[in-house]
């Protein structure tokens, strides 16, 4: 592993050594970026959290526009029926893959098929749960050409849903809906992204170069139907976690954008005006696993989240942080008036004058639980990614159970892949959890908590739970809707505690004061088809 770093370091500062020199000469349509780690893969079905390759080498049949906005993608234009239940799209005839060939539906029930069938094991399927029998073909219940979607020809496409979805435009943004080449894929298999020649999209630009834990190089796609409006000839996406490189990069011109900010460095920053704190559509918690036995005492579980000083951690730890919150659902989410969050309030106290009252009741329910001042309460261990901040976070909380509460805590970091898959199994206790909206519903916080979810790490089940959640899935009054989703989100974290939720964050990026015109959206979604340097 160390090996590995090792050389995917030397190929990083290879790169920039080179475009550095070239950094004042370079074109204004050719842009370096930094996305992040090496992604676990850029297939547009399977993608879970690596957006951005799939969002620039493929389009789906809505896309977001410049400024945030839902704008036609393939789609020339839609109607949807009385009911809600139906989608037809018309497809634009002149929208073409990258090596020519047209985009047809066909292409577009493939992929859909494709994402629901149990062995692709795709990871955003609750996208793909709100149409037509989806959710009994991936638990193998059904076949996937029962999935309710359909070509009535070469360019009219119907999607049929389970029930009406208001944001069903929204979630068609997401790469998992966006068409794939079946003859590509039948014939090169899981490979079929490695390689540029074969990595066939539709979208604005196409790959032309692949070197793994170094770089990804994509060019504008000729074979584009809106070619004419994208504006850089070039993109190279390089990989590295390196905050303190990344800097380098931006201060010297050989990267204009860094997804990799050091925590320590945002003053200085913020000076020399090279940051960008977006917003972000976000909340950070302690996950807790409903397995453990100690943890499933709910009075442990609201003695530690009492425990917790989170204007503290906001005001002196986590310095990107928008606000302190107990909630689960952020600021951002629409109600039937207004904010959901705004409307539904805290969950605690979580005021700096009520600080001193909450750890006086942490410590009251630690002592009903049978453990005065944590005497015989187990060490508790918790597991995080490596980032920096989330370490950081991590032990200022432990210091302030071990103060209040007499809990110890240890604390586990491991890189992505291997807390992806630690999550996957529930190998954990308490684990870091952050989740980014998707959509501005509030159902894309509260359905990973769905019983029957692959996404609920947590191991929850709450038949009331479900319920209010199948309420605000199936009734197309907002009123009802929003009023059931309130209910399922007290029960989640006022009644049971399964998140410890601690602030809501920003999203803080390295940007080359040169870089114009590119788009991060609350969802931290990355798009630069519209960029270039000044």
């Amino acid at each position: 592993m160390i090996r590995k770093y090792f050389i995917a370091l030397i190929c990083i500062m290879a790169i920039f050594s080179c475009s550095s020199n070239k950094a004042k000469n370079r074109s204004s349509k050719e842009l370096f970026i930094n996305a992040g780690e090496e992604p676990k893969t850029i297939d547009p079905t399977l993608s879970g959290n690596d957006f951005v390759y799939p969002r620039h080498a493929f389009e789906t049949l809505i896309i977001k526009g410049k400024d945030g906005g839902l704008k036609n993608g393939v789609a020339e234009n839609l109607t949807i029926s009385a009911d809600g239940l139906k989608y037809t799209f018309n497809l634009k005839t002149n929208a073409k893959w990258s090596d020519g060939k047209l985009v047809t539906a066909n292409d577009f029930v493939y992929a859909l098929r494709r994402a629901v069938d149990p062995l692709s094991a795709a990871e955003y399927t609750s996208f793909i749960e709100y149409v037509k029998n989806a959710a009994s073909i991936l638990a193998g219940d059904l076949p996937k050409e029962r999935l309710g979607v359909r070509a009535i020809d070469d360019y009219t496409l119907e999607i049929e849903l389970e029930t009406p979805t208001g944001y069903f435009l929204d979630i068609l943004t997401y790469p998992i809906f966006a068409p794939v080449r079946k003859d590509i894929i039948e014939k090169y298999g899981d490979k079929w992204t490695l390689k540029p020649e074969t990595y066939i999209g539709n979208g604005a630009f196409v790959m032309i170069e692949k070197s793994p834990d170094s770089k990804i190089v994509m060019i504008k796609n000729t074979n584009y139907w809106n070619k004419d409006e994208i504006i850089p000839e070039k993109i190279t996406f390089v990989m590295m976690q390196d905050p303190t490189l990344a800097l380098a990069g931006i201060k010297d011109g050989s990267l204009d954008f860094s997804v990799h900010v050091l925590s320590q460095d945002i003053e200085n920053l913020k000076k020399q005006e090279i940051l960008n704190i977006a917003p972000y559509y976000s909340t950070l918690a302690f996950g807790i696993n409903n397995n453990d036995k100690i943890l499933k005492d709910i009075r442990v579980r609201k003695a530690l989240s009492l425990a917790i000083d989170r204007n503290y951690i906001v005001e002196k730890v986590a310095l990107t942080a928008k606000s302190p919150t107990s909630a689960w659902v952020p600021v951002g989410a629409y109600d039937v008036e207004g904010d959901f969050r705004e409307n539904g309030g805290e969950y605690l106290d979580i005021s700096k004058e009520g600080y001193s009252n909450n750890v006086a009741m942490a410590k009251q329910l630690m002592e009903e639980a049978g453990y005065p001042n944590g005497e015989g309460f187990p060490v508790l261990e918790y597991k995080t990614t490596s980032d920096l901040i989330y370490i950081q976070v991590a032990e200022a909380i432990q210091q302030m159970w071990k103060e209040n509460l007499g809990v110890d805590l240890q604390i586990a970091s491991m890189e992505w892949a291997a807390y992806q898959q630690m999550r996957k199994d529930k190998d954990y206790q308490l684990i870091r959890t952050l989740w980014i909206g998707d959509y501005s519903d509030p159902m894309t916080f509260l359905e990973n908590y769905l019983s029957y979810r692959p996404q609920n790490y947590a191991a929850y089940s709450n038949g009331i739970y479900d319920r209010y959640l199948e309420i605000a899935r199936n009734s197309s009054e907002q009123s009802v809707r929003m009023e059931a989703m309130h209910n399922a989100e007290r029960v989640l974290i006022a009644e049971d505690n399964i998140l410890i939720p601690i602030y809501n964050p920003s999203y803080p990026l390295l940007v080359s004061k040169r870089l114009k015109d590119y788009v991060v959206t609350p969802m931290q979604e990355l798009q630069f088809h519209y960029a270039y340097l000044e």
